[in-house]
């Protein structure tokens, strides 16, 4: 559940929220909570037993340590002292982090799921651009992509976005703006099906449990660039799908470490915490419901052909849950947008990772319910760590200055990863040398029989 920049400015563009807004960012101007003037250290959940990372110098670290000596203590801007005024703030900050990407369409080979999807490599800086696509961005020339393989052994970066967004949003350009470049890394971007441009193939778009777009490009990175050491970081409803991706993957995962930020994990508490209050039906879950029925109308003529579509109610839809009722469960072979919500949340999923993870969120995030963060599932996995702030919002976290506070924590966590962790050693015992299982064995539980499995899903494909 991404609140994305387009989506805001539609909630803005509403009188009584306006007003509002103006005169909330002006009481602030007055009256500063105390606590917004501190330096606060983020807080952490992480197993007893935490998975134990070589350095390259030969020395063992736990994970849970190694995180909490990157990641900086967090002083956010004392006027922005809430989640919704943080989170207000991406639009009305009107930043600029150029970021220049080419796309490349790809078709998936998978037969449940196909069709085609697009993905954003980034490039260095050039003058091309192509109309109907965000900006700084144009698709590889035939000549360009055929010679884009490489045997270099750089980092590369993979990420996916938020709900109905894309590499152009603000808070992604973040991220990449420290690392690419003259920080060494390649990196390209997901694209989900229908966002940012690109177009759709089949009557199908995205869900936040689709992973078969993920995993192929993946493969395909793998066998492109074979030297390369992947990474993984998303965003929002991205986080989600990246969450469900690492956990399906378990052992086999192709990537090396990743990050889960502002992750939704429950959706149906996330739901709820939506049409919770006046404000957040309005000024959040009515405005992403606009911009999926704008994504809805921009490919109507391919979604339409699915017979269980009713373009007539989808067209008159208002919140985010109506748009996940009339599409997404007709689409999906969901019942309700309970049942989908139900099955494609990754709160479980953090249980079934087998790679070294970080996950980051603020309490006061209005988008997703705080109270739903896996603060005891991420206890029961040596492999992630879950930090949280008291503030930041969705995916804001702004400091004086219009810095934001992720950027420096995903920076120091990607970096210290590809350049000071022994990426080929990661251990499966802690530094006492006891074995990591990642859940509850079956001895454990004797004389009890169930095992708890976190990746069973509800909807599956007949016969396999």
């Amino acid at each position: 559940m991404d609140f994305s920049d387009s989506a805001l400015q539609q909630a803005l563009d509403h009188p009584f929220v306006t007003t509002l807004i103006g005169l909330t960012l002006l009481s602030t101007i007055t009256v500063i909570p105390g606590h917004a003037l501190r330096m606060v250290k983020p807080r952490y959940w992480h197993a007893t037993r935490s998975l134990s990372l070589k350095t390259k110098k030969g020395k063992t670290v736990p994970l849970a340590e190694l995180c909490k000596s990157l990641i900086p203590p967090c002083r956010l801007n004392p006027f922005l002292f809430n989640g919704h005024l943080q989170t207000i703030w991406t639009v009305l900050s009107k930043q600029s982090v150029p970021i220049y990407y080419k796309r490349r369409i790809f078709e998936n080979e998978d037969p449940v799921y196909t069709g085609h999807f697009s993905v954003d490599f980034v490039r260095s800086p050039n003058t091309d651009h192509e109309p109907g696509l965000p900006p700084r961005t144009s698709y590889f020339t035939e000549e360009e992509f055929q010679n884009i393989g490489s045997l270099d052994s750089k980092p590369m970066l993979v990420l996916l976005h938020g709900l109905s967004g894309g590499s152009h949003e603000l808070y992604l350009c973040h991220v990449l703006a420290p690392l690419v470049g003259d920080g060494g890394w390649e990196a390209c971007v997901i694209i989900s099906r229908g966002c940012a441009g690109s177009k759709i193939t089949t009557s199908v778009l995205y869900n936040a449990r689709a992973t078969w777009d993920v995993r192929q490009m993946v493969k395909w990175l793998r066998k492109t660039y074979p030297n390369r050491p992947l990474f993984g970081i998303g965003f929002s409803l991205g986080a989600n799908i990246l969450t469900n991706y690492l956990a399906e993957e378990g052992s086999d995962c192709a990537f090396k470490a990743a990050i889960i930020l502002s992750n939704p994990w429950d959706l149906m508490a996330g739901n709820l915490a939506l049409q919770r209050t006046w404000f957040n039906r309005n000024a959040y879950s009515a405005s992403m419901g606009r911009s999926m029925r704008a994504l809805f109308e921009r490919h109507v003529e391919h979604i339409s052909k699915n017979p269980k579509i009713d373009v007539d109610v989808v067209r008159k839809i208002k919140y985010l849950h109506e748009f996940d009722r009339h599409v997404q469960g007709p689409t999906w072979g969901y019942p309700t947008e309970g049942a989908y919500y139900r099955d494609a949340s990754s709160v479980d999923s953090v249980m079934a990772i087998r790679i070294p993870f970080l996950a980051i969120h603020a309490e006061d995030d209005p988008v997703t319910a705080s109270e739903a963060l896996p603060r005891e599932e991420v206890r029961q996995t040596p492999y992630g760590v879950l930090c949280t702030t008291p503030g930041g919002g969705h995916l804001s976290w702004f400091e004086l200055g219009g810095r934001r506070w992720f950027e420096r924590a995903t920076t120091a966590f990607f970096q210290t990863m590809a350049r000071d962790i022994d990426l080929d050693a990661i251990s499966k015992t802690d530094v006492n040398g006891a074995p990591l299982e990642g859940q509850i064995s079956r001895g454990d539980r004797q004389p009890l029989k169930p095992v708890f499995e976190p990746m069973r899903r509800k909807m599956h494909i007949p016969g396999l």
